[in-house]
């Protein structure tokens, strides 16, 4: 897990602009949303930032094996063209309120389990007021399940 003194989050009134310098700078692809007190309130993605959901949908089955040559210039251009239209909206719009979470009792077991069987790509830690006391990704549980392989192959 990483604990809450390491984490970047932001609140619900951070300008979308703002949180994708967040994520840049940090290089990170999400993170939550907390009140002043530390609870959390949502969770936000580049996904969500971004609502790359817009420039998927073209409209046509693409069956090709390549991409046409300039595809990923017309990509680069629809997101400078979202990137536009965020002036004025904050994290409190496009975040994901009341995401699933785990406690700081769940066994590591279980948060591995719900992040291999869901789409979540981390899940918030909260104590039992609903604080935000840290985050687990998909990455700490690959980090996890290295050290303890490790630990084994010296046992044996």
């Amino acid at each position: 897990m990483t604990k809450k003194e390491n984490l970047h989050v932001v609140k619900p009134n951070t300008t979308v602009d703002e949180a994708l310098e967040i994520l840049v700078e940090n290089r990170v692809t999400g993170f939550p949303v907390i009140d002043d007190d530390w609870k959390l309130v949502g969770l936000v993605s580049d996904y969500d930032l971004l609502a790359l959901d817009s420039i998927s949908g073209s409209g046509r089955a693409d069956t090709s094996m390549f991409p046409e040559v300039d595809s990923t210039w017309k990509t680069f251009n629809e997101i400078q063209k979202l990137l536009s239209k965020t002036n004025g909206k904050v994290v409190g719009d496009v975040m994901t309120p009341a995401p699933l979470v785990v406690y700081e009792s769940t066994n590591l077991e279980d948060a591995a389990r719900l992040l291999l069987e869901t789409k979540y790509r981390r899940l918030p830690v909260v104590d039992s007021d609903g604080k935000l006391v840290g985050i687990i990704t998909r990455g700490n549980v690959v980090i996890r399940a290295l050290q303890i392989k490790r630990e084994i192959e010296k046992t044996t």
